[in-house]
């Protein structure tokens, strides 16, 4: 309709029986349309609704070890592991330290760097090993390739 004086648009919209909705206030001049407000509600929230349920959440999964943990349990972590990452879950993998064990984080590195290697069929590394207070975390993001369920 181009450029109406507000009380003329008023008026327009009550003569139809519906409300002066404002679209765009920080345009020049400010954009109004003459429309059901409660319908325009109702279907925006529809339209967010709909949205929400398209995301998807990203859900992150811990694995902690310690420095001595053996091959054979750490096997079973890894195992975890993959199945998380084939459902399409990250994976943080943390070694927590222990009284003196701090003095050797090579032995922690090697780990992690093992586990990465392990599941580097399905995971890249997203995050590098790196050593936050008593623990070392390396996160593992599943493949661009692989599969979700």
């Amino acid at each position: 309709m181009g450029v109406i004086p507000t009380k003329k648009a008023l008026e327009i919209a009550r003569q139809s029986e519906l409300d002066l909705v404002e679209v765009s206030p920080n345009a020049d001049p400010p954009v109004c349309r003459v429309m059901d407000f409660g319908k325009f509600i109702y279907e925006r929230a529809k339209k967010e609704r709909e949205a929400k349920k398209a995301q998807t959440k990203i859900e992150v999964k811990e694995i902690r070890l310690r420095p001595k943990t053996n091959d054979h349990h750490r096997g079973f972590k890894v195992k975890d592991a993959r199945r998380w990452l084939e459902d399409g879950m990250k994976v943080k993998v943390t070694v927590r330290f222990r009284g003196r064990e701090m003095d050797y984080p090579e032995i922690a590195l090697n780990d992690l760097k093992e586990i990465a290697q392990d599941l580097a069929d399905i995971a890249t590394v997203e995050q590098i090993p790196s050593m936050e207070g008593r623990s070392m975390t390396v996160v593992l993001a599943p493949a661009k390739g692989s599969k979700k369920k």
